[in-house]
């Protein structure tokens, strides 16, 4: 499990800041940070609940390509520019990493666009093959 990988979502943001949705390292995976956007129609909702329910698919699909799943997930980071707006994601999130219990953070904090509500970021650690 050794060598550098991107991992590309198609997301406009990557192209034009320069960056890759995620990088798999040997067995280590690091999923940037995740907003949601769907990637597909480069459409957000207003809703933060719809929000970080489009994060964690999108999430879901960089580590699938990874070879993971939230099962192998050790550390989730929540960014939310209002507070307020955290607990009521909280059963969408528990439902990801309930089981898991990854470390986790969460830092209230400005995102790079208005729409955007929620940015979850993670690390995970491949299955051994």
């Amino acid at each position: 499990m050794s060598g550098r990988r991107a991992i590309l979502s198609g997301s406009v943001f990557e192209e034009r800041i320069g960056y890759a949705r995620a990088v798999v390292d040997g067995d280590r995976v690091y999923v940037s940070g995740t907003t949601g956007f769907d990637y597909a129609t480069m459409t957000i909702s207003e809703d933060v609940v719809e929000q970080a329910g489009q994060c964690l698919r999108n999430v879901a699909a960089a580590l699938a390509e990874a070879g993971c799943t939230f099962a192998d997930v050790v550390r989730v980071r929540y960014l939310l520019p209002e507070r307020a707006d955290f607990e009521p994601c909280w059963p969408l999130l528990r439902g990801a990493f309930g089981e898991v219990r990854p470390a986790a953070t969460m830092l209230v904090c400005g995102l790079a666009d208005p729409r955007m509500r929620i940015e979850i970021e993670v690390d995970a650690r491949r299955p051994a093959a």
